[in-house]
């Protein structure tokens, strides 16, 4: 299973925010998530960014695919967003 974390202490990115560095952690295994290569069983992942550190992250599209897979579950708006990005490209 894979998790991505939220945190009402991670910092909330803007469309403002001009980041672009950034990393995937996995809090369980203690390093950065390469697809997988940071350990066996489940993840729990945290979007690291060098300016802001630990951010909550917005659904990958390819969350839409599985959206019951994630947890905690898509909302309705992070559905909606994830939506319109794919129709934009």
């Amino acid at each position: 299973m894979t998790q991505i974390v939220c945190d009402p202490d991670f910092y909330e990115p803007t469309d403002e925010d001009g980041c672009s560095v950034f990393s995937y952690f996995c809090q369980i295994h203690d390093r950065q998530y390469r697809h997988d290569y940071c350990g066996v069983g489940a993840h729990r992942i945290a979007l690291h960014c060098e300016q802001h550190g630990p951010e909550n992250m917005w659904p990958q599209p390819l969350m839409l695919a599985f959206p019951e897979g994630f947890s905690p579950p898509l909302s309705d708006a992070q559905l909606a967003w994830v939506r319109s990005e794919e129709d934009a490209s």
